[in-house]
């Protein structure tokens, strides 16, 4: 069948339309109309666009023809990765944000999966209702994919693919302990990767006499502490602040509004009173929809990364997968890298785990037909179990 473009078709039906209207008046002897109306059609040269035969190149050309169609009005869940040094709080700072305690699931409470937790908008305004500048914020983004990433050294490779993954990242660093050796190969993963990160100066409560002040931000809680308290801080900033500049880079505080090109902005949070939480929501949010917009246009382009495998009773073989952009269907089938080879699989089941809650949790599961962008997702399906982390999740096409 002949592509048309829109004008082509108008103008088609015109002279069909025209066609219907005069038919009462013609002789059915005389077909001068008739031929008229087909050498009209003729004319308008209508040709069919040419089926491009390589594979790759086909594939191309789709997604040339997506990206003409991206949306940069609103904008996914940016995709959030949190790094750093085993013990300085990675879960439990996430756990304050959905207050939850996955990490007491955990053995000997360090993470030992990429857990993916999706954020919904209206938890995101909860956290930073007391900011600062946020009350009226005018957010395009519709929730944050918070990915939690081990940080023992044991666990390099799932960090990197992590880091991989992610718009931009949280690293986490304990104020009492400044950059380590974890800590230090993050950053070299961030920059290699080009990713923007926020570091999160977190335990800021074990500062000698901190005290914590609900409902407020983190610029006003610290102006209200003891003078002895804000020294105590002073110090250990300028502590971090050196070990950041021996790596050579700059770190300010984030409130303090200092050029992103030559500082990396810091947050003093505390996962065990929650304060800071939100600055940092709240700073990940804004600069998200400042300098990643076109980053976090929606497209049609299946971008989706399979982060792990399991076998889950009642379900048989699963994959985790981060679904970056494009959308997939319960029934389609997928193919994705494995030990011996490609696999052929059907999507049976696509889950989610209910909100704010982590996929590694075990619970009970929300099933869905679709998911589409930046969506964390269980998807079970035959022959999985030999599916490889780390590797891109393709939908089989059939045109």
């Amino acid at each position: 069948i002949p592509t048309v473009s829109s004008s082509e078709f108008e103008k088609t039906e015109k002279i069909m339309i025209k066609s219907d209207q005069h038919s009462s008046d013609i002789s059915p002897n005389d077909a001068k109309f008739e031929t008229d109306i087909c050498e009209q059609i003729v004319n308008l040269q209508i040709k069919p666009k040419p089926l491009i035969s390589d594979p790759v190149l086909r594939i191309e050309s789709l997604k040339k023809q997506n990206v003409e169609t991206d949306s940069h009005g609103v904008l996914r869940s940016p995709i959030i990765c949190v790094l750093g040094h085993v013990d300085t709080g990675k879960t439990k700072v996430l756990d304050k944000l959905r207050n939850t305690h996955v990490q007491d699931g955990e053995a000997g409470g360090i993470t030992q999966q990429i857990g993916v937790t999706n954020v919904p908008f209206y938890a995101i305004k909860e956290s930073t209702k007391n900011i600062p500048n946020m009350s009226d914020f005018d957010f395009k983004i519709t929730g944050l994919s918070i990915i939690d990433t081990p940080g023992h050294f044991s666990f390099r490779n799932l960090r990197s693919l992590g880091s991989s993954l992610c718009d931009m990242a949280i690293l986490i660093v304990d104020i009492m302990h400044a950059i380590e050796p974890q800590t230090e190969e993050s950053i070299k993963l961030l920059l290699n990767k080009k990713t923007p990160f926020v570091v999160a100066l977190n335990k800021i409560d074990l500062i000698v006499g901190w005290k914590s002040i609900p409902g407020k931000g983190i610029e006003e809680t610290l102006e209200l502490q003891s003078v002895r308290t804000k020294q105590h801080f002073d110090d250990l900033f300028r502590k971090t602040f050196t070990k950041f500049a021996e790596l050579g880079l700059n770190l300010a505080l984030y409130f303090q509004k200092k050029s992103h090109k030559l500082y990396i902005p810091a947050v003093p949070t505390s996962a065990l009173t929650g304060d800071g939480i939100g600055d940092l929501i709240g700073f990940i949010c804004r600069y998200s929809q400042d300098y990643l917009t076109k980053r976090l246009a929606v497209s049609k382009n299946l971008e989706a990364t399979v982060m792990e495998v399991k076998v889950i009773p009642g379900l048989g073989p699963t994959i985790d997968v981060i679904l970056v952009n494009g959308c997939l269907n319960k029934g389609a089938r997928i193919i994705v890298p494995g030990i011996d080879g490609p696999i052929v699989s059907q999507i049976r089941a696509l889950l989610t785990p209910q909100p704010l809650k982590e996929m590694r949790v075990k619970g009970i599961y929300i099933h869905h037909e679709s998911m589409s962008v930046s969506q964390g997702v269980k998807i079970a399906g035959p022959n999985l179990d030999a599916a490889i982390a780390g590797f891109p999740l393709f939908v089989a096409q059939y045109d």
